[in-house]
């Protein structure tokens, strides 16, 4: 079976150096950009996982279980679209209940290796680490706070800045009064 490249990358930045916002930015993109349809929403569940492991990592656990939580029902909605991905749906279903409850009892966090059951996935996934020198399943680097804290440590002024010309633009329109007949 052949896999978007951006689904590839998702699956190195989570088992290699654990970059879950990484994740979330290379799969939401690819969801943003190819054409919707129907049941493809297992994207944003593999996008919520992430997520959900990132906020947990930073001691959010709120926000973990919400993503966590989310993520759970779409793929219990769609079991079968997962498992297209080259996923065993039952054993990550399992496995994020799992960390639900460790979470619900102040368990420390630890790293989670998606189920991989496609074994030509895996071994491409295997062969692009050895590629780019990368450690398949390397633990979480916890003291790395721009992993850790990513979010907030990215450089936005590109987003910011786009954001107040569109916000000008709206505020210009508004303002432009309509011509008369």
């Amino acid at each position: 079976m052949h896999y978007p490249k951006a689904y590839i990358d998702f699956l190195l930045y989570f088992h290699t150096d654990r970059d879950y916002f990484e994740c979330h930015e290379v799969l939401e993109e690819h969801w943003k950009t190819t054409p919707r349809k129907e049941g493809d929403h297992y994207w944003v569940a593999l996008i919520q996982l992430a997520v959900g492991l990132y906020h947990e990592r930073r001691g959010n656990r709120l926000g973990a279980k919400r993503m966590l939580s989310s993520s759970l029902r779409i793929i219990k909605n769609d079991p079968v679209a997962l498992k297209m991905l080259g996923l065993d749906t039952p054993q990550l279903m399992q496995m994020i209940n799992e960390r639900l409850i460790q979470m619900e009892q102040s368990e420390p966090f630890s790293d989670m290796d998606l189920p991989i059951q496609d074994p030509q996935l895996l071994q491409d996934c295997q062969t692009a680490c050895e590629e780019k020198q990368l450690v398949w399943c390397a633990p979480s680097m916890l003291n790395r706070e721009e992993l850790v804290h990513k979010h907030s440590r990215r450089d936005r002024s590109d987003v910011i800045a786009e954001r107040a010309l569109q916000l000008r633009k709206r505020r210009d329109t508004k303002q432009t009064p309509p011509e008369e007949c």
